[in-house]
């Protein structure tokens, strides 16, 4: 019997991909322009559960996406499980319901874009 195991490797803020950095960084300053050159033009976000498609629509996402609260966001630390795969945790503070969440931010990268990422708990 062959057991697959995947083996995540933590990487540093400094080691995560330019394009992962990019994109976190244009979406913490509400930057939506840089943000959304990080994606492919057929990528995908999930996010509270909805998915959007293609550059348009998550330029719209990333326009409203927690506009109706004051939060900031920290780098917790990452993961990567191949060249293609980065699991970046952020803890956001502020005033939303509860006030704390530790969210996964879970890329797919294509080359040098991002063409899936889910965001969740």
């Amino acid at each position: 019997m062959t057991v697959n195991k995947t083996e995540s490797t933590s990487t540093t803020w400094d080691a995560l991909p330019a394009v992962v950095t990019t994109y976190l960084t244009a979406h913490r300053t509400r930057d939506v322009a840089t943000a959304i050159s990080a994606f492919t033009v057929d990528a995908a976000v999930t996010d509270e559960g909805h998915t959007v498609h293609g550059r348009d629509a998550i330029a719209a996402w990333l326009g409203s996406a927690g506009t109706e609260y004051t939060f900031t966001t920290e780098f917790t630390g990452a993961t990567t499980t191949d060249a293609g795969h980065v699991d970046v945790l952020q803890r956001l503070e502020g005033d939303f319901p509860g006030g704390v969440a530790d969210l996964h931010y879970r890329f797919t990268l294509d080359g040098d874009l991002i063409s899936r990422l889910v965001i969740e708990p």
